[in-house]
């Protein structure tokens, strides 16, 4: 069974109570990392004014912006090099899929960059796509 390591454990902290219920059960299905949970301001513009374009808020906007968190990113897990595979989309939208699940099951509402505005149409009807990002709706 999956486990987090230290890095994903720690970054796992920074989120909502109910982010990590949802992410410490998901580990035990699929392997993934936890790239980042809350995002200090420095952070936040540097995602912001990244080439690709990492987030289209500046700070304080992001759901990553609050503490705890509202927002985390992952990305699926390989034990070989290299350990992320960004060219593997569809295993993206795999986890997020399991998160989804398990989130419902406990009556906890998520959204992802990968369907914005939740309406199960994935990817073709957004303008920007995050696929590592899953956000709590309070």
């Amino acid at each position: 069974m999956p486990v987090f390591g230290k890095t994903s454990k720690d970054r796992l902290k920074t989120c909502h109570p109910q982010l990590q219920e949802v992410l410490l059960e998901a580990i035990k299905h699929y392997d993934f990392t936890i790239l980042c949970g809350h995002r200090n301001e420095e952070e936040q513009n540097a995602a912001y004014f990244a080439t690709p374009q990492k987030s289209t808020l500046m700070w304080p906007h992001s759901k990553h912006n609050t503490f705890p968190s509202l927002a985390v990113d992952v990305a699926p897990y390989y034990k070989e090099k290299p350990h992320i595979r960004w060219n593997r989309l569809y295993e993206f939208v795999y986890l997020h899929g399991i998160i989804r699940g398990l989130a419902s099951e406990r009556g906890i509402i998520i959204r992802s960059g990968i369907d914005w505005d939740r309406d199960d149409e994935l990817i073709t009807d957004q303008k920007f796509d995050d696929f590592p990002h899953i956000e709590i709706i309070l």
